[in-house]
């Protein structure tokens, strides 16, 4: 009873959280400052130029790279939520975070994810087409389908972001208000609610059967039948450059799937601030800065791009 009245006391006046973030350090936090606005400001540029250079090459304007380009723009407005309150922290210029805020980027990190979920189950559907189906793939990618797919990509994420934050936002609040996160990321908050959270888990639960199984489970089989054709291809070219084009969005899914899984669905999941950080750093910062690198340095076509625009230069 004492702590039921505690509770509804303190409940209505949170109206700012306070981030741990990393190491108090003052060192440490300098070095880590340094090293995370390197890769942040190389994650901006590699996913800007991508974006560029695929609206000016003629030979980019293909289903595949119009799907990466909204690739590029999920991993820009993914890092660009979180990392530069995580920098300001860093600093020990912005370790409070009003509730509006926090809220904010709550549901912008739901909403990026699962868009990104969407995308890489898209292109996975892009890759079968052209290999399994290459005399009916401009017939069937055709700029209406690849429009509604991206549309309905960032639709589900959308949705699916929003209600999730909302359930999450509307739950009482209590003192201590410190979240061990350097940012509010959903599981971090959570544990700071007086009240029953686990309707909340067992959405986030659905939530990554329906947007990470699932899709993976799909990718899965997409490759099982690319493989079987690849096996059937005589021609080494075609061979290099089937591997070369798959073997980019399979690196990307396995990073993203793997990390998404491990940090979401792993057993203990909701208990290890630790891991958390060490996983939404991977998502925020260093799975947006490879995935340019991933796609451009084994890419012909990307490569060849980047230098006609350097002799234009």
């Amino acid at each position: 009873l004492t702590r039921l009245q505690y509770s509804m006391q303190n409940e209505t006046t949170v109206t700012e959280f306070i981030l741990l973030g990393f190491s108090s350090n003052p060192a440490l936090r300098l070095c880590l400052f340094g090293l995370f606005s390197v890769i942040y400001s190389g994650t901006l540029l590699g996913n800007a130029l991508v974006c560029v250079l695929i609206c000016l090459d003629y030979r980019l304007r293909s289903p595949m790279y119009f799907f990466l380009c909204h690739l590029s723009i999920v991993d820009i407005c993914y890092a660009s939520n979180n990392v530069p309150h995580m920098l300001r922290n860093l600093l020990g210029q912005g370790r409070t975070i009003s509730f509006a805020a926090c809220g904010t980027q709550i549901h912008l990190y739901l909403i990026f994810a699962l868009t990104e979920c969407m995308l890489l189950v898209v292109m996975s559907y892009d890759r079968y087409v052209a290999i399994c189906h290459p005399l009916r793939y401009a017939l069937i990618m055709n700029r209406r389908v690849c429009l509604t797919l991206a549309a309905v990509s960032w639709a589900f994420g959308f949705i699916f972001g929003t209600l999730q934050a909302s359930l999450v936002l509307r739950l009482p609040f209590c003192g201590p208000c410190k979240v061990d996160h350097f940012f509010c990321e959903i599981l971090a908050v959570l544990k700071l609610a007086c009240t029953d959270t686990t309707a909340n888990k067992v959405l986030i639960f659905a939530v990554c059967v329906c947007f990470l199984l699932l899709p993976l489970a799909l990718i899965l089989i997409s490759y099982l039948h690319i493989l079987a054709t690849i096996l059937r291809i005589r021609s080494a070219a075609r061979w290099h450059k089937t591997f070369s084009t798959c073997g980019s969005h399979l690196t990307v899914v396995g990073l993203f799937y793997g990390n998404a899984i491990f940090m979401y669905m792993g057993p203990g999941s909701s208990n290890s601030s630790g891991r958390e950080k060490v996983l939404s750093l991977f998502y925020s910062l260093i799975s947006p800065s490879l995935n340019p690198l991933i796609y451009s340095l084994r890419n012909k076509q990307v490569k060849e791009a980047l230098l006609k625009l350097q002799r234009r230069k």
